[in-house]
């Protein structure tokens, strides 16, 4: 059985990717980002689903890759369901995924925010072809953050575009 999950969440462009690789490369723990399998751009809540269904699955963890460049489900990728677990992106914090985590042995809880307007730019900057779908995808983040009341997180980091 895992021994810690690590669950970091915040809205597109917020840090999260940036903060999760380090922690992984400090730690040695195996990183899962949601990018490698939300289905497509409408698929925030279906991924958010999935990290409790399939990632945090306490018999045979993993996921369905998502094929960005064919726009279609790719391979299954498996996850050793007894190694310690960062998870990161939009939609992995939800009431379900942490108490999913919960049953598989300790979790941890991040939530990354920054302002609306440098997390955009640095999204955009990162992935120009983003542009299309930031309207979007910012649309079901907040559908996604609304649907229920958040998870309080274990710790909460403001970034604030220095450093």
């Amino acid at each position: 059985m895992r021994n810690l999950t690590i669950l970091i969440d915040g809205p597109s462009g917020s840090g999260k990717t940036t903060f999760a690789n380090k922690v992984a490369a400090e730690t040695g723990i195996p990183l899962v980002h949601l990018d490698d399998f939300y289905p497509g751009w409408a698929g925030l809540r279906q991924a958010a689903a999935m990290v409790t269904e399939t990632v945090l699955d306490p018999v045979a963890p993993g996921y369905v890759r998502w094929d960005w460049e064919k726009d279609q489900p790719g391979e299954w990728v498996d996850i050793d369901p007894g190694r310690d677990l960062i998870v990161e992106g939009v939609g992995a914090l939800t009431h379900s995924s942490y108490e999913a985590a919960k049953r598989l042995g300790d979790v941890l809880t991040v939530r990354i925010t920054a302002p609306y307007e440098l997390r955009k730019d640095r999204a955009l900057k990162r992935d120009p072809g983003y542009v299309d779908f930031w309207d979007m995808w910012a649309e079901q983040e907040r559908e996604l953050y609304s649907s229920e009341p958040p998870v309080a997180a274990d710790v909460v980091l403001q970034w604030n575009g220095r450093g």
